[in-house]
């Protein structure tokens, strides 16, 4: 086994280490959520938590970690008695992304069930991260039902397992880390609930502190077990400190002014349930717990409000996770009333040091990493191009000036947009597709390992073969070659692909800002709906891929507000650019089904030929069975149609900006009709 980097060998990340030392001191906190760009050493942290972990106490031969003093009366290794046990490290695991439910949660032995009627469990990771560290790397890329078991686990502190009318429950308690990089997506509001606390990292931009990193990195990397023996004293400190908490914890007092506290600061940020009032509490009491006090004081309040609440704030995916920090002041000083909560020391720190001190210390606004990768470019770091105009309705010049970003309208609620035919592409919510969850359509001979048994298929191919197996009891039996694969459908995700006309002949304010609040309003959709979005921008004399395919909608959002308009209507560059954004994404995800969406007026010019040329691009996407809907958003008392021809010539639909901006697209436009296609894709709108 590799030897860990040290965690106090961390350089920064006060905030990090302390929302991951609060769990490690009370696992009832609820795990941490860690956000961040790449190179931020998330994973290293938490990798250099588990060696702080103290030791476990185990009964032997148990695959389920039981306690010896109290073993677990439902452990399907047992019954245990209770007696002296062996001592081992705590355990980290980790979650793939890739993982199936299988392995997350363990499998039962389907066959021995029918045919013996026992209980044959294989543990899965839950099992095994029993009274250790589960640790998600990507937890916005897990598939949504896989958190959804995983989170359900980790709150009710037992794991479930139900095949057939077979069940197995076994305890699964541990200390639940996720990481993620917010730029490929965001997980689901109820999900970001389900985590305890959230931390904020990023790289420092302090070039002495990014040199220490550094150092301290290559040191590592030359000699890990020399490196790590250097920080062995102060990886003791904070291991003894560790226990001596959890010792306290329970002696811990939290008082009626703390309580009040917690109750108005969760009020005045208007948090939806009382799951944050309860994470607070056990935050605050952690705090104490960690400084060596046995009250809880108002700082402890502020710092588990700072680590609690920014991530239950958001009720969009546009929505950044933050706190007021002024207004957190206020309320805590409102209701703090007479301060009951005394200080051992008199000095109004607690008498805490290390990471976090004893609480109170707010983080940073830009916290300091201790990664070599500051991330490169960010979504949100990109500015608004482009001067502005003295008119909202005026237009740039025809030659190709440019116009600052007009501001989005306010985004609506759509109706699906959906591609129809069966698909088996990631599982979502969009277009209906064979899934491994769904409502179940058939049975089939299982391909590998038996996932979904198909009973009634099942025992319907073992019935005519009882008499030449020799059954003589009440027992069906049942051979491998019987077992049945239950066949389902369900719902999954798409790419959603926006192709934008930001030429000069859309550049008309009003206009522009409703395109890009139609566009806002499909990307919230699209949001809910678990799609991949990309952005293909066309104007001047080429065509842009503004962001690449992602599962981010709100980088998708940020790009689409700073997009200027100006110059000429490539067209046919603006397809031919989404058409190699197909190919190229077919190859990475071949089962995934694309929606093109294109935003013009139907204009082309610039360039010999350029409606001919986009005719043609057009017609290349549609032979390729690529569903589409055209947004027409030519206005003026004369309209030439321009746009439905082009939705003839992709085989889509077209529907016009005013129809657009009174409904949606969806209410309006009922199929997308085009040519068959290899791949006989076509689109709908339900």
């Amino acid at each position: 086994m590799s030897t860990p980097y040290p965690f106090t060998a961390l350089v920064g990340q006060d905030d990090l280490r302390l929302a991951l030392l609060l769990n490690a001191v009370s696992p009832a906190v609820g795990g941490v959520l860690v956000r961040g760009e790449k190179g931020t050493a998330k994973s290293t942290a938490v990798r250099a938590l588990s060696a702080l972990m103290p030791q476990v106490e185990v009964v032997a031969g148990c695959r389920f970690s039981c306690a010896p003093g109290a073993p677990d009366p439902a452990c399907p290794d047992g019954p245990h008695e209770t007696g002296p046990g062996t001592s081992r490290a705590a355990r980290m695991v980790e979650l793939p992304v890739g993982a199936s439910e299988d392995r997350l949660v363990g499998a039962l032995d389907i066959e021995r069930a029918l045919a013996e009627g026992v209980k044959a469990f294989e543990p899965g990771l839950l099992a095994d991260a029993h009274r250790g560290i589960l640790y998600v790397d990507e937890v916005n890329l897990l598939h949504d039902h896989l958190v959804d078991l995983l989170l359900d686990a980790a709150a009710m502190g037992a794991s479930y397992v139900e095949r057939e009318g077979v069940s197995v429950r076994h305890a699964a308690r541990f200390l639940l880390v996720g990481t993620m990089n917010p730029e490929e997506g965001e997980l689901r509001p109820q999900l970001l609930d389900r985590f305890g606390l959230t931390v904020e990292v990023a790289a420092s931009r302090e070039p002495d502190q990014r040199v220490e990193v550094v150092k301290r990195r290559l040191a590592y990397d030359d000699d890990p077990e020399g490196f790590a023996g250097k920080w062995e004293q102060e990886e003791s400190a904070v291991r003894a400190r560790i226990v001596a908490a959890r010792d306290l914890l329970p002696s811990v007092r939290l008082g009626d002014a703390a309580l009040r506290q917690i109750a108005a600061t969760c009020a005045a940020f208007e948090v939806d349930g009382m799951r944050a009032d309860i994470v607070m509490a056990r935050t605050a009491t952690a705090l104490a717990a960690w400084a060596g006090r046995t009250d809880v004081l108002a700082e402890d309040v502020r710092q588990a409000a700072l680590l609690a609440l920014p991530h239950r704030r958001r009720r969009n995916p546009f929505d950044a996770p933050g706190l007021d920090e002024d207004k957190l002041d206020d309320t805590l000083e409102e209701f703090g009333g007479q301060d009951d909560e005394p200080d051992p020391d008199g000095d109004g720190d607690g008498g805490g040091d290390g990471p976090g001190g004893g609480g109170g210390q707010p983080p940073q606004d830009a916290p300091e990493g201790n990664g070599p990768d500051t991330g490169g470019d960010r979504a949100a770091d990109i500015p608004a191009q482009g001067e502005p105009s003295d008119s909202g309705e005026q237009k740039a010049p025809a030659g190709g000036g440019e116009q600052a970003a007009a501001q989005a309208s306010e985004p609506f609620r759509t109706k699906m947009l959906s591609v129809p035919g069966l698909g088996e592409g990631a599982a979502g919510r969009r277009s209906r597709a064979r899934t491994e969850h769904g409502r179940t359509t058939g049975a089939r001979r299982p391909r590998g390992a038996l996932t979904k048994l198909h009973l009634a298929a099942t025992v319907q191919a073992a019935a005519p073969h009882q008499r030449a197996r020799g059954r003589s009891g009440p027992g069906l039996v049942v051979r491998r070659d019987d077992l049945r694969q239950a066949t389902r459908e369900g719902r999954e995700g798409n790419l959603v692909l926006f192709v934008v006309d930001a030429s000069g002949s859309m550049a008309a304010r009003q206009r522009m800002s409703a395109v890009k609040g139609a566009v806002l309003s499909l990307l919230l959709d699209a949001y809910q709906r678990r799609d991949k979005v990309g952005l293909v921008t066309f104007r001047g004399s080429s065509a842009d891929v503004a962001l690449p395919p992602t599962s981010s909608v709100d980088a998708a959002a940020v790009r689409l507000e700073s997009l200027p308009t100006g110059g000429r209507t490539p067209l046919s560059a603006g397809l031919l650019k989404a058409h190699d954004v197909l190919r190229v994404e077919r190859l990475r995800d071949p089962a995934r089904r694309p929606l093109v969406v294109v935003v013009t007026d139907g204009r082309a010019t610039g360039g010999p030929e350029p409606v001919t040329l986009a005719g043609r691009a057009a017609r290349l996407l549609a032979a390729e069975g690529t569903a589409s809907v055209v947004v027409d958003c030519e206005s003026g008392p004369v309209r030439l149609g321009l746009a439905g021809r082009l939705a003839g010539e992709l085989g889509g639909t077209a529907v016009t900006l005013d129809e657009l901006r009174a409904e949606s697209i969806a209410g309006l436009v009922k199929e997308v009709r085009h040519m068959q296609g290899p791949q006989s894709n076509s689109g709908r709108v339900a």
